[in-house]
């Protein structure tokens, strides 16, 4: 009974689980912290990850470990390896003219987001990696000319398990270099010049490895002899059956959303919309997107497929703002939103509430419309706030399928699943059945699912399966989304001038 090890480093904390690598069966987990911020040392991830990783019962009896991490975070070493400046992540949007920049110097309009497109797959926005980069050169010329390596936030951490041993060492995968903005799906090679266009020069990236490529073995050292509590990788290890390699291999890893697609099973066929810190809403294709409207992000999958993805900045944050604005926890806003009717008698949140990337709207701000006497009321608010949150992914569904995403079912994932509201009122809105797995760490059980790939071989993942899934029907409310549509439709970005 080998055993795997998956690491979530999300936005908010890391997460780990250890399973076993032939059923997928939970042995044990645990969890710690990120700051919060959209600016963060890498340092604290790697604590963060030492954390979990106690929390979890070490790592002693593993075979093999994967990382799956927050997509887009720029991560830029100097030539000794060491940090330039904190991470700016995915979240951070400071880079917004630097996207616009990009468009413009390849033709700007729509002549500029079609080679963007063709290019990468993807059309610029703040989130991407080579837009920050672009963004230090022009605001930090002094750390930008330190920069000798640039990498991704489960590159840098599975380099650190590998004992970063020199920048040459630095592996990533296709799903998350795909989420750069510089390497193409299509092609699955470096556009270097557009990384060189976007910084200036030309800088080391990691190697792209396929999914079940090994990005070396685990440093005995890794956690820190003598760290109190720490149980350590010991050098012996015991019995393995990849005992040949000399260690405990780790995977490639990947993104966060790639991994879920592998850790629910997601196939063709299926649609993952999962609702954390950011919302998202991808589909598994046997083909790469390219959409010039850049409202779809034409990623890799893990599997060696393609992930055609749209994403929202605001998600289930949207329902902690709702909560402390009304002053309560979250399964009461759910019993709230449950108590007024379908549209809300017509009060419509727009969730702008951290600017937004999908659509484009870095400087945006949430609105509500439609406020009464009547809708003046907790349950119209709460119920307000989950229907917009879901109209916004909603969306993101419709633009799946204009690219051509077949969806044969809905699985929904995601902390925000957890809303008894949100799994109610989510077929009215998406207007198809929807699927909810049991809770669960899917971003941290891809990565396990593709160490456990690696350690056992096959030219496919390890069968595990999702039991317990529970579904969800109801019949559509039309006019949810077409009020959605039009207060949508009246909210600016600020840098358009002002809101009407």
């Amino acid at each position: 009974m080998p055993l795997v090890a998956g690491v979530d480093s999300s936005t908010q904390s890391c997460k780990v689980v250890v399973r076993d690598a032939e059923t997928g069966a939970l042995a044990r987990q645990g969890r710690a912290p990120h700051p919060d911020g959209t600016e963060v040392h890498p340092e604290a991830w790697w604590d963060a990850l030492r954390a979990a990783v106690d929390d979890a019962g070490g790592l002693a009896d593993v075979v093999a470990v994967s990382v799956a991490g927050q997509q887009h975070g720029m991560v830029c070493l100097d030539r000794a390896g060491e940090v330039v400046r904190p991470a700016l992540l995915w979240n951070d949007t400071r880079s917004a003219g630097a996207a616009r920049d990009l468009i413009a110097e390849a033709g700007g309009g729509e002549a500029g987001r079609r080679f963007w497109a063709e290019a990468v797959g993807s059309v610029p926005v703040a989130s991407f990696t080579a837009t920050k980069l672009r963004w230090l050169a022009r605001h930090e010329p002094a750390q930008a000319a330190r920069v000798a390596a640039v990498c991704l936030p489960h590159d840098w951490l599975t380099w650190r398990l590998a004992g970063a041993p020199d920048l040459d060492a630095l592996h990533t995968d296709r799903g998350d270099a795909s989420g750069t903005g510089y390497w193409s799906p299509r092609t699955g090679e470096y556009r270097l010049d557009l990384l060189e266009q976007a910084l200036g020069r030309a800088v080391r990236v990691p190697t792209v490895l396929g999914p079940t490529e090994p990005a070396g073995v685990l440093d005995p050292a890794a956690f820190g002899a003598g760290r109190s509590g720490s149980r350590g990788m010991p050098s012996g290890g015991g019995a393995r059956p990849v005992a040949a390699t000399g260690g405990v291999l780790l995977g490639p890893g990947t993104g966060d959303n790639a991994a879920a697609a592998l850790g629910v099973g997601a196939g063709p066929g299926d649609v993952v919309v999962s609702i954390g810190t950011s919302g998202t809403v991808f589909a598994v294709a046997d083909a790469p997107a390219a959409d010039p409207s850049g409202v779809v992000a034409g990623f890799a999958d893990a599997s060696g497929r393609f992930l055609p993805l749209v994403c929202t900045l605001n998600a289930a944050r949207v329902l902690d703002a709702a909560a402390a604005m009304l002053r309560v926890g979250l399964d009461e806003l759910s019993e709230l939103a449950l108590a007024a009717p379908p549209g809300a008698d017509g009060l419509v949140m727009v969730p702008y509430l951290e600017g937004e990337r999908t659509p484009d709207r870095p400087l945006s701000t949430g609105a509500v419309h439609g406020l009464t006497l009547r809708t003046s009321t907790p349950e119209h608010l709460a119920r307000a706030a989950v229907e917009g949150m879901l109209c916004a992914l909603a969306d993101g569904l419709d633009a799946l399928t204009a690219q051509g995403a077949v969806v044969e079912r809905v699985i929904l994932v995601g902390g925000g699943a957890r809303s008894a509201a949100v799994r109610r009122i989510a077929p009215q809105v998406f207007g198809r059945p929807v699927v909810i797995p049991p809770p669960g760490e899917y971003v941290a059980d891809g990565a396990a699912r593709q160490a456990a790939w690696l350690a056992l071989g096959g030219a496919t993942p390890p069968g595990w399966s999702v039991t317990d899934t529970r579904e969800y029907a109801a019949e559509p409310v039309p006019a949810i989304r077409e009020r959605y549509a039009g207060a949508r439709d009246r909210t600016l970005d600020r840098s358009d001038g002002p809101q009407r």
